[in-house]
């Protein structure tokens, strides 16, 4: 069952529903947490047990910490005999060495479940490959794991509560319910986003009744994301798959439109999904943070990250770029880089070890392969050499007297931009970097602009009319997508119509989609792509 199947649309998501509302106010949690337990049941069956002690973890872990702070505060407040500073200082020091273990200790915990299912075989197969070239007679077991769905976005949650706890943003919550809520809400368990405690749990635990507003405009979400997903991303589907399991049979041009079409159908796949989930949640009374804003009018790469997978990018902030930031290796690096090399690339450089640690991770938080990495390594890269000529792009641009701010600049940077995600996508998207490389070589050494007209790209999967559903519905999409970034809400635009004409929009969409859906003979089943990471 995933959130785009008939099962969950016109079933799962409708008795939830019911049900909540029919219960008294204090059982609908309890609802909420039964159906994310079938939920996640329904597609990884026993591999349940690993949310339900990645849970418990979190939730005694969290308590210790409270009670050991608890205790230092008792301690320090009514000490035993008179205490001296020096007391009261090594006091302090033994109790933050304590949390530290503590925390340490939990986050060690789920990082261990998430690399050992995840990634025990990527690494154990690589060390094996150095093994071998030094003729070692001991190679290590080679293991394989069933993985459970949303390991890699739960596990980001539950790291965050307990790193919350130990810097004081919010308090371990005695409520063992509660906490389980927050980890396995079903619209999150696929694809996130990536919500921290201080955000959802207050308001999931709640019970709030059901209102009309918040059903109708959650149904209005779904139907987008719907529309995203099932006409768009289902759609490119077949051509995605039919160029990328075999590149080498296709010419640059081919490559080049392969690359693009996947990056518009990861993005409407999880989009799609995200607005399916945000507008699940929104049924239920519940705000969910967006995970998306009009990636493509970036006019940067590390813009575009900061408009993609948002909550992503803030948690790396958060959690790895911060603490790497804060450092006393980082911080008396950035002392002498300052006094050595001056202002500017003393911030960078210290700045960019943080850097190299939050697109290493992001890399490999989205896959167990070198492309992975080099995707990571690719963003750093370009986002460094941004960083570091900023200065030296701004003293040309003022020497000539270019407004940076025009439109027709706006417009290169952002064409500049797209360039750039397009390349990352076709190594994201290809089987190994070994692939990538080569389908990237491709579009240099084999391109040949009769590709596009001698009706070579009808024979990838696609038809003409699928073409042109496709182009429409894009058109579509970023026509909403320049609505929303003048900040106009069409929902509250829709709102306003009469119930007439607002009911006859939303049935007339409900029928497109099942109309121009791409499911059935004739199409290759498509997989929700974010949640395979």
């Amino acid at each position: 069952m995933t959130y785009n199947s008939i099962l969950y649309i016109f079933l799962f998501l409708p008795v939830v529903l019911l049900s909540y509302q029919l219960v008294p106010k204090h059982h609908r949690p309890k609802v909420l947490l039964l159906a994310s337990y079938v939920f996640f049941y329904s597609i990884s069956g026993k591999l349940l047990v690993y949310l339900l002690f990645s849970t418990l973890a979190i939730h005694y872990i969290g308590l210790w910490l409270s009670y050991s702070r608890k205790e230092y505060s008792d301690r320090k407040e009514h000490p035993v005999n008179e205490q001296t500073a020096d007391d009261k200082k090594a006091l302090k020091a033994a109790y933050t060495r304590k949390n530290r273990g503590i925390l340490w200790f939990g986050i060690g915990i789920q990082l261990s479940m998430l690399l050992i299912l995840k990634y025990s075989d990527f690494f154990g197969g690589n060390i094996n490959q150095l093994l071998k070239l030094v003729s070692s007679p001991v190679l290590l077991p080679a293991f394989k794991f069933a993985l459970p769905i949303g390991i890699s976005f739960y596990t980001l949650q539950a790291i965050s509560y307990l790193v919350d706890i130990y810097y004081q943003k919010i308090e371990a919550d005695d409520n063992l319910g509660k906490l389980a809520l927050y980890m396995a809400f079903f619209p999150l368990l696929m694809e996130g986003p990536i919500c921290r405690y201080s955000q959802t749990a207050g308001t999931l635990y709640e019970g709030k009744p059901l209102e009309y507003k918040n059903v109708t405009f959650g149904m209005q979400r779904v139907l987008w994301g719907l529309f995203k997903k099932l006409i768009i991303a289902d759609r490119l589907n077949m051509l995605v798959v039919t160029v990328f399991d075999k590149p080498d049979h296709y010419s640059g041009i081919t490559i080049i439109v392969a690359a693009i079409l996947y990056t518009f159908q990861l993005y409407a796949d999880f989009s799609g999904c995200i607005d399916i989930t945000i507008g699940t949640g929104e049924m239920f009374g519940v705000t969910i943070p967006e995970n998306f804003k009009q990636p493509f009018f970036s006019k940067s790469a590390s813009e575009f990250w900061r408009r993609w997978h948002i909550t992503l990018g803030a948690w790396l902030k958060d959690y790895i770029f911060y603490p790497i930031s804060l450092t006393k290796f980082v911080k008396n690096l950035g002392k002498s880089s300052r006094a050595k090399y001056g202002k500017h690339m003393g911030q960078i450089i210290p700045s960019s070890i943080a850097l190299f640690g939050v697109w290493i991770c992001n890399g490999l938080w989205h896959g167990t392969g070198w492309n992975y990495i080099f995707f990571g390594i690719y963003y750093f890269v370009l986002i460094l050499l941004g960083n570091i000529f900023e200065p030296l792009i701004q003293t040309v641009a003022e020497s000539l007297k270019i407004n940076r701010n025009s439109g027709i600049y706006s417009a290169l940077q952002t064409v500049k931009t797209l360039l750039i995600i397009f390349t990352g996508e076709l190594f994201f998207r290809a089987d190994d970097l070994g692939t990538g490389m080569r389908m990237f070589g491709s579009i240099f050494t084999g391109f040949h602009f009769n590709t596009l007209t001698n009706g070579s790209l009808l024979k990838l999967g696609l038809s003409l009319g699928d073409f042109i559903v496709v182009l429409f519905s894009l058109i579509i999409v970023l026509t909403v997508g320049i609505l929303h970034e003048r900040e106009i809400s069409i929902r509250e635009k829709i709102a306003g119509w009469n119930i007439a004409l607002r009911w006859g929009f939303l049935y007339t969409v409900i029928v497109l989609v099942i109309i121009f859906g791409a499911y059935g003979g004739g199409y290759i089943p498509a997989k929700l792509i974010y949640a395979g990471f």
